[in-house]
């Protein structure tokens, strides 16, 4: 698990434990004083913060993210490949990518640390929560900007499947452009006037009466961008609790019978560093 970092802002503090108890108001003095007990607050050498430590400005602390009671989601990742420069992960429904808001062991970043035992795991891209499939990581400071460019140059492939109603009347494939801005609640996003910033090449994988497996080649990755541009078509992805209506908030709790029908089933590219072709497909299925 690798840890969260603040420099510390300017102020009058006499300690460093006074200073964290002002900035981050939530976390009570107690829990402060139990993590740097524990370890859990360290400075930018990895020496142990002490409650003694006196303040300084711009002081950089790495401290671990908890949370209490934190729930645990009962579906497990698997690994699909790995070497000395590549992680790929298959993730279930449900489990976050990275820390965030309430999970922080909980993610697959904080599992795969834990399994392969290292805390240079970094993912290469992210897919939401409630999808499941395919995640890439670096596991590789030194190679890192390599593979992260074939994202920024979008030099790789991404496949997805979805299970959402029929589109008869709509002529297969198709190519959706549109652009997208914040949406309400403040979670979502939708299709706005202007200059196209998302596109998705749709196609229909197989035809199962009213319900239809599509599959989709995203060309850019804005957020919710396949969920959104399924159902601006009028063909809302199945179990989708925020489009093309808000039926639960991000902090309701799971459904864990109702999964999000998407799936990152692909991921292709060019190695940047050893030159090979890489093809990869997830063991997981939406049926």
């Amino acid at each position: 698990m690798r840890p969260s970092t603040v420099h510390l802002p300017q102020g009058n503090w006499l300690t460093v434990l006074d200073c964290l108890c002002a900035h981050f108001p939530a976390i009570s003095r107690d829990i402060w004083l139990d993590r740097m007990a524990r370890g859990r607050v360290l400075n930018a050498d990895g020496s142990l913060v002490t409650e003694t430590q006196p303040y300084q400005p711009a002081l950089r602390v790495h401290y671990f993210r908890e949370v209490p009671s934190e729930i645990v989601i009962p579906f497990e990742e698997s690994i699909l490949f790995q070497d000395e420069h590549l992680l790929v992960a298959d993730k279930p429904h449900f489990l976050p990518v990275m820390p965030s808001g309430g999970y922080v062991e909980q993610t697959l970043q904080a599992r795969l640390c834990k399994r392969v035992g290292s805390a240079d795991l970094v993912p290469l891209h992210r897919i939401d929560r409630h999808t499941a499939g395919l995640v890439l990581f670096s596991t590789n400071p030194q190679t890192r900007g390599q593979y992260q460019a074939l994202f920024r140059e979008r030099q790789m492939f991404k496949r997805y499947e979805a299970l959402a109603p029929a589109l008869p009347e709509l002529e297969f494939p198709l190519v959706r452009k549109t652009r997208f801005g914040p949406g309400e609640p403040f979670f979502r996003m939708r299709e706005v006037a202007g200059e196209a910033n998302t596109e998705t090449r749709i196609e229909v994988a197989e035809k199962m009466g009213e319900i239809w497996r599509y599959a989709l080649y995203p060309v850019t990755g804005k957020k919710h961008q396949l969920r959104v541009h399924l159902a601006s078509l009028g063909a809302p992805i199945c179990n989708d609790p925020f489009y093309p209506v808000v039926t639960g908030a991000p902090d309701d709790p799971d459904d864990y019978s109702i999964p999000l029908k998407l799936l990152a089933k692909g991921l292709g590219f060019s190695d940047p560093v050893t030159g090979e072709q890489r093809q990869f497909e997830s063991r997981l299925t939406l049926d």
